[in-house]
């Protein structure tokens, strides 16, 4: 269980490390709310056809209207508000400022896991968290950073977007124990949508979209069909299928992705900072992959279930 959720939590974050080169393109052309939309719209139809037959079929839970609510709550949390402070944060700070901000996610994600869902904090899971922070900030440079008082507004809410994700991570841990990740995701966006289409409709008054290419075409697809359906399918199905301290160490792949990313396609220098950073990322999850505690917990959790089966069956 532990091994599948890191390679879905990873691939996630993988895909959203390299979001940026393709958001570079289509953010010129569409504005950010309104590419939103258009991402949860496009992910929304991808994993609907997968979500029919679940809804179809007689083994599946369905949610009361009372839990769609709390699911689509989770939704507006995540897709709406965090995603959006996340766009307003980007437009008035500055990219490297916003690289390292929103690389606390992890410690709230670890915070909030605590505190919902009384997750214990070990030393392996702080020091996981430890290594991979310092290895972002190793990449991303510190010299380069700028806090001035023009940036203020934007890194409040940079911080603001990570915090609420962190939030909203450890949220679809708790929703995800009783339905399957398909549905919760789809619910989700749907969610998002509710705050997004109007936020989307005033923006275009404002800064209407530009010359649609085939390269903005394929951006938007990308962006709603893979860094949207399938990589927060993944991120939910994680954070379902690990602890929210372990999942939250999956996120240092989207910096180091980006960062990997730019070297090879926009032809910046892999400089040594990045190989340092990269490791000490590589390192922190791989503290919490291998932790005696987690694996302990999840031999004793086997021994219950196999003796729960026995004394079924007997």
């Amino acid at each position: 269980m532990t091994l599948r959720g890191a390679v879905y939590g990873i691939t996630a974050s993988a895909i959203w490390g390299g979001m940026y080169v393709v958001s570079d393109v289509v953010l010129g052309t569409i504005p950010p709310f309104a590419l939103l939309t258009l991402r949860l719209l496009l992910g929304g139809l991808a994993l609907l056809p997968f979500v029919l037959p679940l809804l179809l079929s007689a083994s599946t839970p369905r949610p009361t209207v009372r839990e769609v609510v709390r699911l689509m709550s989770v939704g507006v949390l995540g897709f709406g508000i965090s995603l959006g402070a996340q766009f307003i944060g980007t437009d008035l700070s500055t990219a490297i400022n916003g690289t390292l901000i929103t690389s606390a996610s992890p410690a709230f994600i670890v915070l909030f896991g605590m505190l919902i869902l009384g997750e214990r904090l070990t030393a392996a899971s702080a020091a996981a968290v430890s290594l991979a922070t310092l290895g972002v900030i190793v990449i991303v440079n510190p010299e380069a950073i700028s806090f001035s008082a023009d940036s203020a507004l934007g890194d409040l809410a940079l911080a603001f977007a990570a915090l609420t994700w962190g939030l909203y991570s450890v949220l679809v841990r708790l929703v995800s124990r009783h339905f399957d990740t398909l549905l919760v995701t789809l619910v989700a966006f749907v969610g998002g949508l509710l705050l997004t289409v109007p936020a989307a409709f005033i923006e275009l008054q404002m800064r209407p979209v530009g010359e649609i290419t085939p390269l903005v075409v394929l951006g938007v697809l990308y962006l709603g069909l893979v860094s949207t359906a399938a990589a927060m399918w993944l991120w939910n199905r994680a954070f379902a299928l690990v602890s929210a301290s372990t999942a939250s160490l999956f996120f240092f792949a989207q910096p180091l992705v980006g960062a990997l990313l730019s070297a090879v396609l926009l032809g910046q220098q892999m400089t040594p900072a990045l190989w340092v950073g990269a490791a000490l990322i590589v390192a922190g999850v791989l503290v919490a992959l291998v932790s005696p505690a987690e694996g302990a917990r999840q031999r004793f959790a086997r021994l219950l279930r196999y003796n729960a089966d026995e004394t079924a069956s007997s």
